[in-house]
């Protein structure tokens, strides 16, 4: 194990050695050694080869977790420079088909628990009967490899199941969470043209039941692509028709055995989506076999789930950690599905789960940390957490303050697996380490085969300096394009701007002296409360309704002590007043056209919006002056369409955000 502890960092937990002679990592040092040859002193060292050796590295996941495949590849990567690196031409696989060879009458699959209501366990058994129905239907109804199904669920075992069920075809899975303004989702959602709609006509948050059959019509309307839709409802007369039924008809369908339909290495197995800061939100393809060996290499190696482990992480099915959550499957580990607010009936919902669910690995977003320190919670004195291996955190920074929270009121003994990566290549650039200490505020390395640096602006190297995130190769789970960007332009414009053949993130971080990781924030105007993102233009089309709002500009910012507020910057036409009333009805707006979990935290009314000559909002460059960087490094003034604004926002920022 590497000590990592020195004097201006405390060291709040290490392996012990018979954590890590356990440990997955471990193991794979072990096969390593045996197989190829290799011993390697320290992490350093892995890491090193796992990214100067990139080929042989993803080729020894391949075989250490046995991929099946069928099909010979002739190399593992081509000779493209990024985006447009392909990796194991020539062989098909199945990501479905790695789960579920993980069956068991041992134990369950599933373990749902909505907020309020008891746990409920899904065999097996049970997950194969429910997935090979659902398969067999849509195959009667026309679905083939390559169509597009698009999900407006709550998470909800049968969104678990519709993955599958799609997946196990060779067609391409797109979720979203029905707390999405149905705008939101038809943007959204008709980029993909998807054939077949799987939505539920309610989902209960906070205690109250939301009905969403107005707008599971308004995607049937506005999405002229959608033939068919299977709605989550009891009501049979409402949605039993030509072009509708209710999902119970689904499971009548009879199918001999569950079969997988293998595809290409790089056949698209899902759509994510951007945040859509400057327009609609892009839609993010990723490759099946990319997914799968980055999903076997960080589930298992960073995150050390084991067969049997109970993986939890709160989500919606709109977040990538969704995606994420079922991933752990791969591993032979129970998913723990939790669908309701975090906080009903109170904040101690999920940290009663734990012990209820006997959970393994517990995943949040560090503002629910942050949430629970505010609240002065202390689950270690309510709950049993014998079971509680590991605590991951991402969505945001996590403090200092919630690295000492969690050691004082959780669990003395327990792993911080703090986390950061994206929706862009659904898993994390930097995490856990079995190998290595945890130390308050930092992530504990950069993962295998990720080659990560840190630039200046102009593309030098820094070490322990704060600057943009950078990967200098290929990922395999990097996106293999953006859904309707055939010449790549969206994609090369989202990652490739900065440096030449660097992919840029858009995260501000350090990578300190012990190689451990401190994340600053995004440097783009991304808003990402409690790991829900959404782009700024979306609220920005929330407030055309609004006929007092000329203009405005939001920004999301990560504060001190883990906390996270969204201030919103207005221009109000002919000099109104920003009152009570106007605040309200903003707020009104926002919450049911977008999202109530982006609703701004400060309303503040400004003489102009800052642009570019080019016609850019700034949000960007004044949300690095919030986070503390040097305005002549966050701003050239030559570029402004109107730089006297920035002296007025000094000062304005100060008075409210100071």
């Amino acid at each position: 194990m590497e000590n990592l502890d020195n004097n201006d960092q405390k060291l709040h937990w290490s392996p012990s050695a018979k954590v890590v002679s356990e440990s997955n990592i471990q193991d794979y040092l072990i096969w390593l050694e045996q197989d190829y040859k290799y011993f390697f002193e320290d992490y350093n060292e892995l890491w090193e080869w796992s990214v100067s050796a990139n080929d042989e590295f993803w080729e020894s996941i391949m075989e250490y977790y046995r991929v099946l495949f069928h099909g010979k590849y002739k190399n593992v990567t081509s000779e493209d420079q990024m985006p447009f690196v392909s990796w194991f031409d020539g062989i098909k696989l199945s990501y479905t088909e790695h789960v579920f060879r993980n069956y068991t009458d041992d134990r369950p699959a599933i373990i749902y628990k909505s907020e309020g209501g008891e746990l409920y366990e899904l065999s097996w058994q049970e997950l194969v009967e429910k997935v090979a129905s659902l398969r067999q239907f849509m195959l009667d109804l026309g679905i083939k490899k390559g169509d597009v199904v698009a999900a407006y669920l709550p998470n909800v075992v049968e969104a678990s199941i519709s993955f599958f069920a799609v997946n196990s075809i060779g067609a391409i899975w797109s979720s979203t969470s029905p707390d999405f303004g149905i705008n939101s989702v038809v943007e959204r959602f008709d980029q993909i043209e998807p054939k077949l709609l799987i939505a539920s006509e309610s989902y209960s948050y906070n205690g109250k039941v939301h009905d969403r059959k107005t707008e599971i019509k308004d995607l049937q309307s506005r999405i002229s692509s959608i033939k068919f839709s299977i709605v989550l409802s009891e009501n049979e007369e409402l949605w039993n028709s030509e072009s509708s039924c209710t999902w119970n008809k689904t499971q009548e369908s009879e199918a001999e055995e569950l079969a997988f339909e293998r595809v290409e290495f790089s056949h698209p197995i899902w759509v994510l989506y951007s945040s859509g800061t400057t327009g609609a939100p892009k839609a993010i393809t990723h490759g099946t076999g990319g997914v799968l060996i980055e999903h076997l290499k960080y589930l298992g190696l960073h995150n050390n789930v084991k067969k049997g482990d109970r993986f939890f992480w709160f989500t919606t099915t709109g977040w990538m950690m969704w995606n994420y959550l079922h991933a752990s499957m791969l591993h032979g580990s129970i998913i723990v599905l939790y669908d309701g607010s975090p906080a009903y009936p109170d904040m101690y919902a999920l940290w009663a789960l734990i012990e209820t669910a006997e959970i393994n690995h517990f995943g949040i977003g560090a503002s629910f940390i942050s949430s629970s320190m505010k609240a002065d919670l202390h689950p270690n004195q309510n709950f049993d957490y014998s079971s509680l291996k590991s605590i991951g955190s991402t969505g945001s920074p996590l403090s200092i303050e919630g690295f000492d929270w969690i050691y004082k009121e959780v669990k003395e003994d327990v792993w911080i697996s703090s986390i950061s990566g994206g929706t862009d290549v659904c898993s994390a650039f930097v995490g856990g380490n079995l190998l290595r200490s945890v130390c308050s505020g930092e992530i504990q390395g950069r993962a295998l085969g990720c080659d990560l640096s840190v630039f200046d602006d102009e593309g030098k190297e820094l070490f322990d300096e704060v600057g943009e995130m950078v990967i200098k190769k290929a990922m395999p789970s990097m996106p293999i394009y953006f859904w309707n960007d055939s010449d790549y332009s969206k994609y090369k414009e989202s990652y490739f701007e900065n440096y030449s053949d660097v992919w840029c993130h858009g995260d501000w971080i350090k990578l300190t002296k012990r190689d451990g990781i401190i994340i600053y924030g995004r440097s783009d105007a991304t808003l990402n409360r409690g790991g829900v993102r959404i782009g700024t233009s979306e609220i920005y089309s929330a407030l055309s309704d609004i006929k007092e709002v000329e203009d405005a500009m939001v920004i999301g910012l990560d504060r001190k002590k883990g906390e996270y507020i969204i201030p919103i910057f207005l221009k109000l036409k002919d000099n109104i007043d920003l009152d009570d009333i106007l605040i309200e009805r903003i707020k009104v707006t926002i919450k049911n056209n977008y999202s109530p979990r982006h609703i701004p935290d400060v309303f503040i009314k400004v003489s102009e919006i800052p642009y570019t000559i080019s016609g850019k909002k700034m949000e960007t460059p004044f949300k690095k002056i919030l986070m503390g960087v040097d305005i002549e490094k966050s701003i050239k003034k030559g570029s402004m369409k109107n730089p006297d604004l920035i002296d007025e926002y000094v000062i304005i920022m100060k008075k409210h955000l100071s």
